[in-house]
């Protein structure tokens, strides 16, 4: 398995990699009308670039960023820390990421993310770093400082399932915790001097918050599986102060999800950006598409659209899963940049860290409740609730279980009544 699974992937990247060169050199004229054409559809937004913190607005990577952004309903992986703080009660399993991102020309960003599940409860916890050379020059051509420009940012995160149900997979609710910082190296004066505290004067710290909702619901399923096929999310990200004066990113943004079939599943985000120090000087509105497929077991591939004035892009990504590790890579393209085929590269290795037990102990309740219908199917009504009250004990939530007691009940009670009346005629 392990060689099929080699062969696919260096397929994949033998049919991909030749385009790569092909767009950089040659591509530009039709990479520069794409850009000039949605540019004049959409505008140039007057009012982008004003908040703070630009690390806050690029993703660590994964399967999030390889849709686009369109992620807020979907959360199905670790890497939903970065767009809806509800996720982390709703995931199948914990999981721990590392991220790498070469996001444009000498901006990297490192990431790393954890999430846990316990019941209704769940965990997460992240951070990521950006840095980029900051290299300062005099007239002569002569480096006078340098050093990095670096942002970082920490995350934490709580989520709780309200009214989760065998029917209805409940109502989640989230928060992050946020803290970020940036950092200037000190540069010079005009008489090339470095001035000592120049870099420290443009530094900044602040804490945010993010909040979220998420829930999951059948629509129009025309497949079997306990899995819900629909969701629908929204959050506001990065609520908090101005920091020396600029104002946070924050954003409201509301999402849906859909999978018509199994292997495929749609989303779309929508989000609106909110200055908190002035409304009027907020940013456009914008949206975001997503797609993924998954091709096999172990190969998922993955791309989105998002359609933002000034800034649109587009990624596309595939994921390798094998037993317990998944490796996540997406290019994305930013009509803004030039196409460089080293550009926008993301890469991510996810390690599947179990799922607490809740897996057989879902299989064991499945078990009871069936052994309880092949009792009841015999007559033996007795081992029939013996079971169904072992699998409610397993999992108070089962309502099937708790159902077919509810009709045993109405079954004895029925009976005591006929027989009631039998004695009263006699």
């Amino acid at each position: 398995m392990i060689n099929l699974k080699m062969t696919v992937i260096l397929a994949v990247f033998t049919l991909f990699s030749p385009l790569f060169p092909v767009w950089a050199d040659d591509g530009q004229d039709t990479y520069g009308n794409v850009s000039d054409y949605l540019n004049s559809i959409y505008g140039v937004d007057d009012n982008a670039g004003l908040t703070a913190f630009p690390i806050l607005n690029i993703p660590m990577g994964g399967s999030s960023e390889g849709m686009a952004g369109a992620f807020s309903a979907v959360s199905d992986d670790v890497s939903f820390l970065e767009f809806n703080p509800a996720g982390s009660s709703m995931l199948e399993k914990s999981e721990l990421a590392f991220f790498h991102n070469n996001w444009i020309a000498d901006v990297k960003i490192e990431g790393i993310a954890y999430a846990a599940r316990f019941g209704n409860f769940g965990l997460a916890a992240g951070a990521k770093w950006l840095y980029t050379p900051f290299t300062e020059y005099n007239y002569y051509g002569d480096r006078v400082s340098g050093g990095y420009y670096s942002e970082g940012a920490a995350i934490i995160n709580a989520s709780y399932n309200f009214f989760s149900s065998y029917y209805f997979s409940g109502l989640s609710m989230g928060v992050n915790v946020k803290g970020a910082f940036r950092s200037m190296p000190d540069f010079t004066d005009d008489h090339d001097n470095i001035i000592k505290g120049s870099g420290l004067e443009q530094s900044a710290a602040m804490v945010m918050a993010d909040v979220g909702l998420l829930t999951r619901f059948n629509f129009f399923k025309g497949y079997s599986s306990r899995d819900k096929n629909a969701s629908i999310a929204l959050v506001v990200r990065n609520l908090g102060p101005s920091v020396l004066d600029e104002p946070l990113p924050t954003v409201a943004n509301a999402a849906i999800s859909y999978k018509p079939i199994r292997p495929m599943t749609f989303s779309v985000d929508f989000s609106i950006p909110v200055n908190m120090t002035d409304f009027s000087l907020s940013e456009s509105p914008y949206g975001a598409v997503g797609m993924a497929v998954n091709v096999t077991k172990f190969l998922s591939m993955r791309t989105g659209v998002m359609v933002k004035p000034g800034s649109s892009r587009i990624t596309v990504g595939s994921a390798v899963n094998m037993d317990k590790i998944s490796f996540d890579i997406n290019y994305t393209l930013d009509l803004l940049t030039q196409l460089q085929p080293l550009n926008r590269i993301s890469l991510a290795v996810r390690f599947d860290l179990g799922d607490g037990g809740r897996g057989l102990l879902a299989k064991k309740v499945d078990e009871l409740y069936l052994l309880g219908l092949e009792a009841y199917s015999k007559g033996n009504l007795d081992d029939a609730r013996l079971c169904w009250e072992e699998a409610l004990q397993l999992n108070p939530k089962y309502d099937p279980a708790r159902e077919s007691l509810d009709m045993l009940e109405s079954r004895e009670g029925l009976k005591q009544k006929i027989e009631d009346l039998y004695k009263l005629d006699f």
